[in-house]
Formats: structure tokens, sequence, C-alpha cells
């Protein structure tokens, strides 16, 4: 059996009673990053074997999981933090396994894209998650533009180094829309900055930004 167990994105008061018990059941668990993943178990003394299961090496590791799988081990997978799957390995390994014909289900819970939307204060009844963008500007531009006419409210993930090109980008390509930007969420110091696209450029262009983003804009009117 596979589970895709999600994990707490910041706060490991976050983690389900469900996922603690299948990650405490299972034979082995499948980690993006082994060391994180050996932190998350410790603080819950839960003792497991883990096998390297990250976007380098999916091929490979996922070949030998589902091998392992079709022996009749339980495997659960976890990411750095949040649901397998979203912006993280899990997509291939699924995949196989559905080829495979072995069972699996999800252990549901936390995704950053969910809690800043929830508190972005832009509507909700109807959004398109995009993930994380190119990095670099035309291919990023090019990406941007493709929901330049939806309605829909847009969500996406940036890290610290490009989040304020990404945000000249979208204000290029979108106008000056509402928006919304989200940090450290569930953490201590949890932030939610909200206002137009060239209010938050103005505002964080001169921050020292941190960890990942999640921004959330507008559709469009």
């Amino acid at each position: 059996m596979l589970y895709l167990v999600a994990t707490p994105i910041g706060n490991l008061g976050d983690i389900s009673l469900r996922a603690l018990e299948i990650l405490r059941s299972v034979d082995l668990i499948a980690s993006e990053d082994t060391r994180k993943t050996g932190l998350l178990l410790k603080h819950f003394e839960i003792k497991k074997p883990q096998i390297s299961f990250y976007e380098h090496n999916e091929k490979q590791a996922g070949a030998r999981l589902i091998d392992l799988l079709l022996e009749g081990k339980s495997v659960a997978l976890v990411t750095n933090a949040g649901t397998p799957g979203i912006s993280d390995p899990g997509y291939s390994l699924v995949r196989r396994a559905i080829d495979a014909g072995i069972p699996m289900t999800s252990i549901p819970g936390p995704a950053a894209f969910v809690s800043a939307l929830i508190l972005s204060g832009l509507p909700v009844h109807s959004f398109t998650f995009r993930g994380f963008p190119p990095h670099k500007g035309g291919p990023r531009r090019r990406f941007l533009a493709q929901e330049a006419d939806t309605p829909h409210t847009l969500v996406f993930y940036e890290s610290p180094h490009r989040l304020i090109s990404f945000l000249k980008d979208a204000l290029e390509i979108y106008g000056d829309r509402p928006a919304v930007i989200a940090n450290d969420l569930t953490k201590l110091f949890e932030a939610v900055e909200r206002g137009s696209l060239s209010e938050l450029i103005a505002r964080l262009e001169s921050s020292q930004l941190r960890g990942e983003y999640t921004v959330v804009i507008a559709g469009h009117a």
C-alpha cells in the first residue's frame, strides 16, 4: 500500500493523528529530504527506515519503490513540507503505482497555497493554481500571459530570490491588480501582505526576503 502523507508546512502541531498513525505503521518512508523528515520523525519519536525520493532521482528511486510495494511493503511518501505532488515530488510515483495496480490513499493535511488563498480575501470559489513559474524572464512572462484573461484568482509559488522580478512581470502582464503575498505560513512570524501589485513591489523591494512565498493575484475583471 502506498500512502501519500501530508506533513506540516511550518507548525508541527498541524500534523494529523492519522498521519502519525501511518508513519508509525508503514515499513518505510520515502522522503524528499531524509534529514528534514528525520527531524519530524524524531520530534514524534518515530523510528522508521527512509529512502530518498526527490526531483533528481525520481526515476531510479521510483522504480525501487514500486518493486518494494509489489513485494507487499507499505510505503509512506512525504515531502519537505505540505502535500506530496503539489509542486513537490509525487506525481510520477502515483502514475507508476496506478500502472502497476498498487493500491494507494492520501492522508490529507497542509498545503501552503490553500492557506494563502483563504487568507487572501480574494475570491476563492474559483481559482487556478500554477505552482512555480519559470526562472528566466522571457519564459516567465509567457507563462504568466497564459492566464492574462482568466477571471479566476491566480495562485503561484516563488522563491525569495525571484519574487520581485516575478511581481514586476506580473504587473507588466496583468496590470495593477489586487494581490496578496504570504510567507512563513503557520509559523511564529507568519506574514500576509495585501495591496496592489505596484504597492507590494514598493513595500518589499528593499526588504530582506527569506523562505518560500505564495502569491495570490486577482483574476481578470
